[in-house]
């Protein structure tokens, strides 16, 4: 039986986290394979685990059978090793003699081709990168173009479904940073930057509603060029008061600050 204090990991390709322990409760955000978290809470009837995910401790609820658990000391051996992310679109690993499909961003500890084996046996068919190692504007370039006409989904992280501030914390995972879950938050990280003049590629840009507060958040390109994920990920262009949609013939989102997390 599933106690608070356990760990787990998601053996599964997507797992939606719920801000309430029901079906019909929204989806605040997801696991994607390889994701490790403890547990918080139970609800009473046991079909709910509250968990907190240790990439952004960020904290839901999943449903108990989709729930796998892990020691403590294979919990500790993920955070203290440098554990591999999948950069293909979609790949495949061979878990418990049955092949899963994984996405893009998905966590893995083996690189192509190798058998992994503490608590079970993995082995990975796909393209991977070593999770801690920091890559620059130049790689980051490459990863967004994979995620481009994604589809929006509220609380998605994979490229068949992702929202705003999902896109820059995965775009930023497989290049070596660690971003919180919601625009938000992310607002907090990085070093401020002084207007857009002053703004680089891989910068960035945040917006607010009309309550002032941060509801979006984009990924500076070159040429005056923001992508972000509004209805699908796309690239519109930015400027001072905000994004310009040229589909609409005006502005969607207006900016507020701009941060750097690129090294």
């Amino acid at each position: 039986m599933t106690s608070i204090g356990q760990k787990g990991i998601s053996r599964l390709s997507i797992i939606p986290v719920r801000a309430e322990p029901s079906d019909a409760s929204e989806m605040v955000t997801q696991l994607l394979f390889g994701d490790h978290y403890s547990v918080i809470d139970i609800s009473k009837d046991q079909k709910w685990v509250k968990i907190e995910i240790y990439f952004d401790h960020y904290q839901g609820w999943i449903d108990s059978k989709q729930f796998h658990y892990i020691s403590e000391e294979y919990f500790d051996q993920i955070n203290n090793s440098d554990y591999k992310i999948c950069t293909d679109l979609t790949a495949s690993i061979l878990y418990q003699k049955n092949l899963i499909s994984v996405t893009l961003g998905s966590v893995i500890p083996i690189s192509t081709n190798e058998i992994f084996a503490i608590e079970e046996h993995l082995g990975f068919n796909g393209e991977a990168k070593s999770l801690s190692a920091k890559r620059d504007f130049e790689y980051l370039k490459g990863v967004v173009k994979k995620y481009l006409n994604a589809p929006y989904l509220w609380g998605g992280k994979s490229p068949f479904g992702i929202d705003c501030s999902g896109f820059t914390q995965m775009v930023f995972k497989i290049c070596g940073y660690n971003l919180k879950r919601d625009a938000s938050q992310q607002v907090q990280q990085g070093k401020l930057v002084d207007g857009l003049v002053n703004a680089l590629p891989g910068d960035l840009a945040f917006f607010r509603n009309e309550d002032k507060k941060v509801t979006h958040v984009g990924i500076l390109l070159e040429n005056q060029e923001i992508i972000h994920a509004s209805g699908r990920v796309k690239i519109d262009f930015l400027d001072e008061n905000g994004i310009f949609n040229a589909e609409q013939k005006g502005y969607t989102h207006y900016l507020t600050d701009i941060k750097r997390i690129l090294a």
